[in-house]
């Protein structure tokens, strides 16, 4: 349980700090982020989860709708709320809304951290998370990922309440339980992946009080305990209908959609991964744990990896209660197996880390308890070495912080120092795999307009060629302009700067560079043959 004392307090005030640091920053930088791929059709499908509820039923297009059905929409259907009363447009409070889903993901991972190690290591899971770009930089951006790795850090907290306080979980503790139990399942099927770190967990205690006591007593125990789980189970069923009202019309929907799901539904296309571009259904095995090492923070790889280890040996050394050691086996577990299950079954792997941002909170988690034991076994040797262990800390935490700072708006697609930054990926791995950049080319183009006092021809607005995100491209440009893809003789070119779309051999209007990196450009077309903007598949 947590601690008290000076430097509790102390710690606890940093977090506080730490939370409201991230809170003012996304306050000042959120309309600075662009649309994507998804944004305007996940937009809407919480309008038409919207119509759903206000229609008592009876508009149904949000059941059938593309396949987002198959998805729940707590999210979107809040943003589309949040737009209502608040004085932005809807795709700007959606980037609003996602940074305060973000930092309810910050603060249960560091209550969660906290409860389990003490307020030093919360304070460095915080911390740690804060300044993760794979976190930070989808949280404003990702209205499927980032709540969904909100949602599953909210279920390992209520996991670890529940079977601290076996056989016997508190009110508060189930209540704990059926919020995050919901919301995982209400936001993305793939919460079933909780399901085998808690059972080993669970069969942990089971197994062990069987060996103490006997089979017999062990198993009343554990069916007392979940027949005590019983609210939650229903308060979770409520939220997960909430969440996702297709799951609750039929008993085997949430089964259907994770039989969807579990095979690769689109037609298969290739993206790039190490240099090579590969087919999604036949990336490497070591796809996932290759770009973590290489996208998360190496202060934050190392900490985590360190506090794997503390973790697993404290779990087995027994000096803690067994509830509780099961409690540190689950949260062990929770970064590592879901990786370790996609290795062995192989699924289709594209953009990135983007479906595996749940992955980063509990190994911020991990990273705490790293941070924590290091802290103890420093604290013998004196002030100097205390001072170059906070400042080395500080340091790899400035890392991750100076790359964002650098890329911003696409903190997203940082890369660590192991390969050379973002800049050191670049040609080998998928960057703005969003497609982001049309906000800050689209602002370019109309600044170059007004600049040089150019008007659209009479009778039409002007007409711009899109390598990219049309939706998203339409949106951004505003009502002078008109999107096309070869339909029309285009008077612009805007191309996202990925691999797929075509480098034009034609006036630069405008480049839209980070670090180096070109994320999108602006050509200028009139007077020249239409172009074909996309690159040819390679074989």
């Amino acid at each position: 349980m947590p601690e008290h004392g000076p430097a509790a307090a102390i710690a606890d005030r940093v977090a506080i700090i730490i939370l409201a640091a991230v809170a003012v920053t996304a306050a000042f930088t959120f309309r600075d982020y662009g649309l994507g791929w998804d944004d305007f059709t996940q937009a809407q499908y919480g309008d038409l989860l919207l119509k759903l509820y206000g229609s008592g039923f009876a508009d149904k297009r949000a059941l059938s709708f593309v396949n987002l059905y198959k998805y729940g929409g707590g999210f979107d259907m809040a943003a589309t709320l949040a737009a209502k009363v608040l004085p932005f447009g809807l795709f700007e409070t959606r980037r609003l809304v996602g940074a305060a889903v973000g930092l309810i993901g910050l603060a249960v991972t560091w209550r969660l951290t906290r409860r389990l190690g003490g307020s030093l290591a919360g304070l460095g899971a915080l911390a740690l998370l804060a300044t993760c770009p794979l976190y930070y930089g989808h949280m404003l951006i990702n209205a499927k990922d980032a709540p969904f790795a909100v949602a599953m850090i909210a279920l390992l907290y209520g996991i670890v309440r529940v079977v601290d306080d076996y056989p016997q979980p508190k009110p508060r503790s189930l209540l704990a339980f059926g919020i995050g139990l919901g919301a995982a399942f209400g936001t993305r099927v793939l919460a079933g992946v909780a399901a085998p770190y808690a059972v080993l967990g669970l069969l942990m205690i089971v197994v062990t009080e069987a060996r103490e006591q006997n089979l017999r007593a062990a198993a009343a125990r554990f069916g007392g305990f979940v027949l005590r789980l019983l609210p939650a189970f229903v308060l979770a069923y409520l939220i997960m209908g909430l969440f996702w009202p297709w799951s609750v019309l039929s008993p085997l929907n949430p089964l259907w959609a994770a039989e969807y799901f579990g095979t690769f539904f689109e037609v298969p296309w290739r993206e790039l991964y190490d240099g090579a571009l590969i087919p999604v259904p036949a990336m490497p095995a070591t796809y996932l744990p290759h770009l973590f090492a290489l996208k998360l923070p190496l202060v934050m790889l190392a900490l985590g990896l360190a506090g794997f280890v503390v973790t697993v040996i404290a779990v087995l050394r027994g000096d803690a209660p067994l509830p509780r050691r099961a409690s540190l086996a689950i949260t062990a577990l929770a970064p590592i197996l879901p990786i370790l299950v996609a290795m062995a079954m192989r699924p289709a792997l594209y953009n990135g880390l983007r479906h595996f941002v749940f992955i980063a909170p509990p190994f911020a988690v991990l990273g705490g308890f790293g941070l924590a034991w290091i802290a103890q076994r420093v604290r013998s040797y004196g002030t100097p070495l205390r001072a170059a262990c906070a400042a080395l800390f500080a340091g790899g935490l400035a890392l991750p912080i100076v790359g964002m700072a650098r890329l911003h708006p696409y903190e997203y697609v940082y890369f660590n120092e192991a390969i050379g930054g973002a800049r050191g990926a670049d040609g080998k791995f998928m960057l703005d795999y969003w497609g982001l950049a049309f906000k800050q080319a689209a602002q370019a183009l109309r600044a170059k307009l007004a600049a040089t006092h150019e008007r659209p021809p009479a009778g039409r607005r002007w007409v711009v060629e899109t390598c990219g995100p049309q939706p998203a491209a339409e949106v951004e440009l505003g009502p002078q302009f008109e999107t096309t893809w070869v339909e029309k003789k285009p008077d612009f070119a805007m191309s996202l700067g990925t691999f797929y779309c075509r480098k034009l051999d034609a006036p630069l209007v405008a480049e839209v560079k980070r670090d180096g990196i070109v994320f999108a450009r602006v050509w200028d077309l009139r007077g020249l043959p239409a172009p074909n903007l996309l690159n040819p598949p390679a074989r």
